[in-house]
């Protein structure tokens, strides 16, 4: 049943991301948006789901499932590469401290 969970949440969530890239002007705007969003929505369930508060079935479908399509390294890691290819080395550093310390204090906000 948990591989249906993940499956489903997975679809919905690289949807929505595909929406919020498609919505934006600059991609790299998309992908900070998704990853600092889902970051925080991760960060709420994982609370909710460490302290028995929503339902075990929504852990895979959504922590797992739709965060794990909905946020990604891997685009984040391109984007990144792209910035430093073209020799926007203040871009690029940029947006990896931004990107990081973003989520992580979203994370960190919402844990404590």
């Amino acid at each position: 049943m948990s591989f249906i969970l993940v499956m489903i949440g997975g679809f919905f969530g690289s949807i929505f991301r595909y929406y919020i890239s498609l919505k934006t002007t600059k991609k790299w705007l998309g992908t900070w948006i998704a990853n600092i969003s889902g970051s925080l929505l991760l960060a709420i369930l994982f609370k909710l789901h460490v302290s028995a508060q929503i339902p075990e079935w929504t852990w895979p479908l959504l922590g797992i499932g739709f965060c794990g399509s909905y946020t990604t390294f891997s685009t984040f890691g391109n984007e990144t590469l792209q910035f430093l290819l073209a020799k926007k080395y203040f871009a690029a550093s940029g947006y990896v401290m931004l990107s990081l310390a973003s989520s992580l204090l979203v994370v960190y906000i919402t844990v404590h």
